[in-house]
C-alpha cells in the first residue's frame, strides 16, 4: 500500500463565487470548512476521506486547479518521491514551502495530460495565500508570480 491510513485525496477547484461554493460543499459533505481565508477555503472531509480546496477567481474558466494526496508526515512525502522517481516519473520536490495558508513539504508529478498532482503534508499554518501553479514539475511550483 503506497499511502498510509489517514491519507486523503485532495481535489482543488477554481470557483467563481467562494461564498456560494462554500455553502454548496458544506451541504454536500455535511461539514464546515476547516480553513477559510479571503478567496480560499478548504474542507477536511471524513466521509469520504477528501481534502477539498476552493480557490476563488483562479484558472480563467478551468474548474480543475490540481489534485493531490494529503499524507500525515514529511517521511511519507519523501517515500512518495522515491517511489515515483523509481517508477521513472519526473518529480519536483518542495520542502518548507508556504502555500495555501500552510507550510508544507510536497512532491509534484504531472499525469500524461499535464494535470498536476501533489503528495504533501502540512507542517504548520501560515499567512501565505495560494500561489499560481506555474511550472508544476519545476522549482517554485506553488509560489506567487
Amino acid at each position: 500500500m503506497p499511502y498510509a491510513a489517514g491519507s486523503r485525496v485532495q481535489l482543488a477547484l477554481n470557483v467563481s463565487d467562494l461564498d456560494r461554493a462554500v455553502t454548496f460543499y458544506s451541504k454536500l459533505f455535511d461539514t464546515q470548512p476547516a480553513k477559510r481565508r479571503p478567496g480560499y477555503a478548504n474542507f477536511a472531509v471524513d466521509d469520504p476521506p477528501l481534502k477539498l480546496v476552493l480557490l476563488e477567481g483562479a484558472g480563467s474558466g478551468n474548474r480543475l486547479n490540481h489534485l493531490g494526496v494529503e499524507v500525515a508526515a514529511p517521511e511519507a512525502v519523501a517515500a512518495a518521491e522515491q517511489r515515483l522517481s523509481a517508477e521513472g516519473l519526473p518529480t519536483a520536490t518542495e520542502d518548507q514551502v508556504a502555500c495555501c495558508y500552510a507550510l508544507q513539504d510536497k512532491v509534484w508529478v504531472d499525469d500524461p495530460d499535464g494535470t498536476p498532482w501533489e503528495v504533501y503534508t502540512v507542517l504548520a499554518d501560515v499567512d501565505a495565500p495560494p500561489g499560481r501553479l506555474r511550472s508544476v514539475c519545476g522549482p517554485e511550483a506553488c509560489t506567487a508570480p
